[in-house]
């Protein structure tokens, strides 16, 4: 019997209320937990999101960036406008290095790969995306394997691109959905995990201001050895 999952409604975490990495004039980094929208949704009961909090406290705050809600991790604001159009640039051109934490389904059997599969939205099934080698955009996926148990491996993953879901298709087409994933995964795979086993751990980049290289780690909360 395959296991579906239940009705969505939105239960944001209320703690931490913002989980605060560093802040200076120009920037705000963020912790992000899964369940939290990053930015606000179109129902007045999505309105609870990171960007709001973070406004709350520095009034401000601008999202360059975005992540699931269901994704937890690093999460970059901009505090003024100059540093908002810089620290967009840099994402637009790639110029920022990002690392995930995935533990999915199954034993991987290769170590190390790149998944370069287009991708589109599944309008039908929106927000769902899906592989498109037509209409698709370009998506690219570096994948390493760190660890195997009997159900699963726990991957690193360096998107090239920054397409919706791409690392949890990718996931899924390279056969191994990410846990608890209740988009793409299915049967044991959904029931593993109470939530979508993607961290955002390690994001890099330059300062707006002066251009020092930064580097930004949070921990992550489902795998222990990564704390």
């Amino acid at each position: 019997m395959t296991s579906q999952a239940p009705a969505f409604i939105y239960t944001p975490p209320k703690e931490p209320f913002l989980d605060v990495l560093y802040h200076d004039a120009d920037l705000l980094v963020l912790n992000k937990p899964s369940g939290l929208l990053s930015v606000p949704g179109k129902a007045a009961e999505h309105k609870d999101c990171l960007e709001t909090r973070a406004q709350q406290r520095f009034p401000t705050a601008t999202t360059v960036h975005r992540l699931d809600m269901d994704t937890s991790g690093v999460m970059i604001m901009a505090l003024n406008k100059a540093a908002h159009r810089h620290l967009g640039l840099q994402f637009e051109r790639r110029y920022t290095k990002k690392q995930y934490l995935a533990r999915v389904w199954g034993q991987v059997a290769l170590e190390s790969g790149v998944v370069d599969l287009p991708l589109r939205c599944d309008w039908p099934n929106r927000p769902k995306q899906m592989v498109d080698h037509e209409l698709g955009k370009p998506a690219q996926t570096h994948f390493t394997v760190l660890s195997r148990d009997a159900q699963s491996s726990v991957m690193l993953l360096k998107p090239v691109t920054g397409r919706s879901h791409q690392l949890r298709v990718h996931m899924l087409e390279l056969g191994h959905p990410i846990l608890g994933d209740r988009f793409y995964a299915q049967g044991e795979a959904l029931a593993a995990a109470d939530r979508l086993q993607l961290h955002a751990h390690v994001l890099e980049l330059r300062h707006p201001i002066g251009g020092a290289d930064l580097r930004f780690v949070a921990a992550c909360p489902f795998l222990a050895e990564f704390g």
